[in-house]
């Protein structure tokens, strides 16, 4: 039986990859787990199970579900207090090991949107996966962290630059991998010239062409 399909969204800081992710989930009708998702996760460590399981009630699916499992099943995973999220300074190896299990939950299930997290890496071997990288240029960039992330005009330069090299960081130091090398991924998309709906049009047309529905 062949393995369900799944999207990873790799971006460069500001590049509107997790709009673009979140369109093409949308356009999809799949699920999108975006970076938020592992503090959702943590947030949940340490509940009492009931109470996880009334989240679960409330917000039924495979987010919660996967909330449910890691928090209550794998309180290990988590260096934290209950119901707070893990601390800044939290074991770096204790977070890969928590982000790579949800990812790992994630593609069993299929027909999700993965955005970030060294996704792309994780799931480089995977079968019927599609990579997608979101680029753009670096003004664009830098206008957008300013006016949609908040990102302080003093300082947008150093955000943007560091933002990225910790993402390549991140890769190459637990995968061993290329977060910049272009030729691992099926499309690479410039959000700037494309538009976030462009750029995301093209994704579901790649997924709909190898026919995943």
């Amino acid at each position: 039986m062949s393995a369900p399909p799944l999207i990873t969204v790799t971006r460069q800081y500001a590049s509107g990859g997790s709009d673009v992710a979140r369109l093409v989930a949308k356009a999809l009708g799949w699920t999108l787990i975006d970076n938020e998702f592992v503090d959702q996760v943590a947030r949940r460590a340490g509940l009492p199970a009931a109470e996880v399981a009334q989240l679960e009630e409330r917000a039924p699916g495979l987010l919660e579900r996967l909330a449910r499992t890691l928090a209550v099943a794998s309180p290990e995973m988590f260096i934290t207090t209950a119901g707070a999220p893990p601390p800044v300074d939290a074991d770096e190896a204790t977070i890969v090991r928590m982000t790579e299990r949800i990812i790992a939950e994630a593609a069993a299930e299929g027909r999700v949107v993965l955005v970030g997290r060294g996704a792309q890496a994780v799931l480089a071997q995977r079968p019927n996966a599609l990579h997608a990288y979101v680029v753009a240029g670096k003004p664009w960039r830098r206008k957008l962290a300013v006016e949609r992330l908040g990102v302080d005009a003093a300082t947008v330069d150093k955000v943007v630059d560091e933002t990225d090299k910790e993402r390549d960081h991140y890769v190459k130091a637990h995968y061993g991998r290329d977060r910049q090398d272009v030729t691992v991924y099926d499309l690479v998309l410039n959000a700037e010239r494309l538009g976030f709906e462009g750029a995301a049009a093209l994704v579901v047309a790649e997924a709909k062409r190898r026919g995943w529905r």
